[in-house]
């Protein structure tokens, strides 16, 4: 239970905290991982959470269903990171390039982590192939296969290139699979189109499955993942696991999609007041682009959430109010176009929280999250990693 009175008080623990800085509610966190498990255990698919938007060991060791594993991550220093604090069974989720092969036998050999890899051509295959016969070492392979023209990966029709890829695999590397993300959902907020591209991401991946299946080749991996299909799929059918990562922490964005609600989001970034442009409506913070990312993703959606939802001390949105623009150190706090709302006295001083566009890229301004339960920071402070 929150204790409305202590953060009003500020007895909540973040007055101490020097802004701007970011802050993880672990009761949202737990709330939003129980929910996506309880989801997947009823369509009977494994969880391989993606943490590439938590880059914490800490929330990983929340998300994932046993202390190694298993995990998702886009980047080999996440890799790294979650393999020295124990974690083995990943999959780096990104198409890979030869040169950094030497560093991916390196984790395995090192960590002895279980670190597969992707890749969507017969050249990165042949590559693979090679470098596993000359290192002894057979790495897991996941075929990328694109069910929406989005991004990367093999038509999951073309027989001829799936079965090439699966053949030059075989010269010396282990083929694991095939793995999917239908990116386009991030662009969909009707339920009926989500369930529609939630369908179309499964059968995708069933049918590159099958075509290797019948070739002889292996395939006990049919992994899909994005949180907007992991929300709105009616079955999972012929899917081993998903790679959702965002549904953890959440972001305006996704609730724009319509994959979490604004009041589920288990990120912010506390900022204080600085200044007033009482002539122009602005209410000027120490919080601008630097803590809050340059993302702009809500602006193409149905509400332009500007550079994030003002909040108070305690996480509730302040009717009508947003970061409406934003320079490198400066938060520029103004009322919505058109709001009938007044605009709030907000003293110098005075502590918000501000929800973010894109958890992913406001995560990655900083090093740390300051963790609050219960309404309050009791000191506790998860590390987080960036980089490549």
């Amino acid at each position: 239970m929150v204790d409305e009175r202590a953060q009003a008080s500020g007895d909540d623990g973040l007055d101490g905290l020097e802004t701007p800085c970011l802050i993880l509610d672990a009761d949202r966190l737990k709330a939003n991982v129980d929910g996506m498990r309880r989801r997947l255990d009823k369509l009977g698919v494994a969880l391989r959470p993606h943490l590439k938007t938590a880059k914490s060991l800490p929330v990983a060791r929340m998300a994932m269903s046993r202390p190694d594993g298993p995990a998702t991550v886009s980047t080999l220093r996440e890799a790294e990171y979650f393999a020295e604090g124990g974690v083995r069974d990943m999959i780096y989720a990104v198409g890979i390039a030869p040169q950094k092969l030497d560093r991916v036998g390196a984790i395995r050999r090192r960590c002895t982590a279980d670190l597969a890899i992707v890749l969507d051509s017969r050249a990165q295959a042949e590559a693979v192939a090679l470098w596993s016969r000359r290192a002894g070492d057979a790495l897991p392979v996941l075929i990328e296969v694109d069910a929406d023209g989005h991004r990367s990966g093999v038509d999951p029709r073309d027989a001829e290139q799936l079965r090439a890829i699966g053949d030059a695999l075989a010269e010396g590397a282990e083929l694991r699979g095939v793995l999917l993300h239908a990116g386009d959902s991030y662009g969909l907020s009707d339920p009926v189109a989500l369930r529609a591209a939630a369908e179309a991401e499964r059968s995708a991946a069933v049918a590159a499955a099958s075509i290797l299946r019948d070739a002889g080749l292996p395939c006990p991996t049919v992994s899909i993942g994005s949180t907007p299909t992991a929300r709105y799929a009616a079955h999972l059918e012929g899917i081993t696991e998903v790679r959702a990562g965002v549904f953890m922490i959440g972001d305006l964005f996704q609730a724009g999609v319509g994959s979490c609600a604004v009041e589920e989001i288990a990120l912010t970034v506390l900022t204080t007041v600085i200044g007033h442009q009482h002539q122009k409506g602005w209410i000027i913070t120490d919080a601008g682009w630097m803590a809050l990312s340059r993302d702009r993703g809500t602006a193409r959606q149905a509400i332009d959430q500007g550079y994030g939802i003002v909040c108070d001390r305690a996480g509730r949105p302040l009717e009508d109010l947003i970061v409406r623009d934003a320079n490198q150190e400066h938060g520029i706090l103004a009322l919505r176009a058109g709001a009938s709302a007044a605009l709030p006295d907000l003293p110098i001083g005075t502590r918000l929280r501000i929800l973010p566009n894109h958890a992913c890229a406001t995560g990655a301004q900083h090093d740390r999250y300051h963790v609050v339960a219960e309404g309050r920071h009791k000191g506790e402070i998860w590390p987080r990693i960036n980089g490549w």
